[in-house]
């Protein structure tokens, strides 16, 4: 890739750390979360009610009133005067008000520092099994005494009197006082990425990525941590443990991207050399389950060259696992969910003379633990609205929902959003972005749309506003963040999963609105 080519925003995910070979971009990826602070500001100034007791069965409800909550980061929010510290904002479903976490929230150790940038990745699941949501939080960029950027998680539980407000908050690094055992050192990067669900049978579990990780000589080899259960223990595996795809090498930064559901997670290594390829990128299926060896087994690895499409090669720099994406699949026959739909972006995919123009493999992992490719997806794919073109980045950032796990899954339940943030609708308006929404199973023409910024998006067009850049989930609504671009401009968009193309949203969260703090820098840069 060219810098003329280059999606870089002013973003949160943007390794401050030694410059290296390969091209490890600023929106590559979403990390989780790490130590906690709560602050609750209700709408009209008043504290939210708190439920009486926390009611299990709805996702992301950290009160557990029943109601679904919205968290949406910014990473590079300013702190008590400590610039890019970072923030995240917990907006209580039913009107309940806004609660702020920082490193700066009473109750929480440590204190928000310049760069930390806490919220740069998300996570939630019910880690205590008690009803109510808990959020793990990626602090990246936190340094660990005077080990810089060494990277830390930090859980923060959930409770009827708030988030926060009830079992102590943990925080999880590497250290030999640290649930993560493997010294901690410079640019290591815990917490880049995190993913988080509930086994098949009833163990809550969060992956960590830590794609900075250096071993048996090799740079930024990457690691990736699994914490589990309601007490939580932890191990770490990579590239070279038993049974998982590939040799570790030098930048595959295995971890800098993961994903789950309850059956199965992965984890991307955008570096990775297949053959003499350089950054040609794989990824790494498991089942959350530990094997023989203590680590969760592993299912399949792969890469472009394995799987097959349009274009089988794999080429230099096309990162393939820069973005990962994965729903809950019911295949025909089957009484509950046993199946997954993997998504994985492949932004650095050149198209004959579009140069990153970028592409999506989608995959069906089964129950008997193969992967099936199912799509290959571009914007010259037929009936996908737009057209592949240089330096666009189709498949940056990458969401996927089944709106329906109680029936047979179909095209218009198992839905795919894949963010194109280098896309260009005018001259005037370089790297505007925008989002195509898809069937995920199914012919991915056959009922997609597109939104963008003054077409959908409500803000804009204008020039490097990445629109794309942030995207998150929920079983009745897409969540676009557009952090970039125009201050005025920075919020995040709720549309339905199968809103027509240019539809406006059904919901939006702004700053200054509905007891938002008013002041942003990169608000919804991640949303869950």
């Amino acid at each position: 890739m060219t810098a003329a080519h280059d999606v870089t925003p002013p973003a949160a995910a943007v390794p401050r750390a030694r410059a290296r070979t390969g091209r490890w971009h600023g929106v590559t990826g979403a990390l989780v979360v790490t130590m906690t602070m709560w602050g609750a500001v209700a709408a009209g100034g008043a504290p939210a009610e708190a439920a009486a007791a926390c009611s299990a069965g709805v996702e992301s409800d950290f009160n557990g009133d029943g109601v679904r909550d919205t968290a949406i980061a910014d990473p590079l929010a300013t702190v008590s005067g400590q610039k890019e510290a970072g923030a995240v904002h917990i907006v209580l479903g039913g009107g309940k008000g806004v609660t702020v976490l920082s490193q700066d929230t009473p109750n929480v150790s440590d204190s928000a520092e310049t760069g930390d940038r806490f919220g740069f990745s998300l996570a939630v699941y019910d880690a205590n099994q008690d009803g109510c949501s808990d959020i793990a939080v990626g602090i990246p960029y936190e340094d660990v005494g005077t080990v810089r950027d060494a990277g830390l998680v930090h859980l923060i539980y959930g409770s009827p009197s708030g988030i926060g407000q009830g079992t102590p908050s943990l925080g999880i690094r590497q250290g030999a006082d640290g649930l993560l055992s493997n010294a901690y050192e410079e640019d290591d990067w815990v917490g880049y990425s995190v993913a988080a669900g509930t086994s098949a049978t009833g163990i809550p579990f969060m992956v960590i990525g830590i794609p900075g990780e250096d071993s048996s000589g090799l740079t930024d080899m990457g690691f990736a941590a699994y914490v589990y259960g309601v007490n939580p223990s932890a191990t770490t595996f990579h590239q070279n443990t038993p049974g998982v795809w590939e040799d570790a090498e030098a930048y595959d930064r295995f971890g800098a991207t993961v994903s789950a559901t309850d059956r199965y997670f992965t984890v991307g290594a955008p570096g990775e050399s297949i053959g003499t390829v350089a950054f040609a990128g794989g990824v790494q299926v498991f089942r959350p389950s530990l094997n023989t060896d203590n680590i969760p087994a592993p299912l399949y690895g792969m890469g472009q060259g394995r799987t097959p499409g349009p274009d089988i090669a794999a080429q230099t720099d096309d990162r393939f696992g820069t973005a990962l994406a994965m729903a809950p699949y019911r295949p025909s026959g089957a009484t509950t969910v046993t199946d997954a739909v993997l998504a994985v972006g492949v932004p650095g995919e050149d198209l004959g003379t579009a140069v990153d123009a970028g592409a999506v493999h989608v995959y069906h992992i089964k129950a008997d633990g193969t992967v099936a490719l199912l799509h290959w997806i571009d914007q010259n794919t037929d009936g996908v609205e737009g057209e592949a073109e240089a330096g666009d980045f189709f498949g940056q950032r990458l969401a996927a929902v089944n709106t329906a796990t109680n029936v047979v899954s179909t095209a218009a339940t198992v839905r795919l959003a894949v963010g194109v943030p280098g896309e260009e609708s005018t001259e005037a308006a370089p790297e505007a972005g925008g989002v195509h929404i898809l069937p995920a199973i199914g012919a991915p023409g056959a009922s997609d749309a597109w939104l963008e910024p003054g077409n959908g998006i409500p803000s804009g067009p204008a020039p490097r506003t990445y629109a794309g850049i942030g995207l998150g989930s929920s079983p009745s609504l897409l969540y676009v963040g557009v952090p970039y671009g125009p201050a005025d401009g920075h919020a995040v968009h709720g549309f339905p999963w199968n809103a027509a193309s240019g539809s406006a949203p059904t919901q939006t969260w702004r700053p200054g609105e509905g007891g938002i703090p008013a002041t942003g820098t990169a608000f919804g840069a991640t949303v869950r």
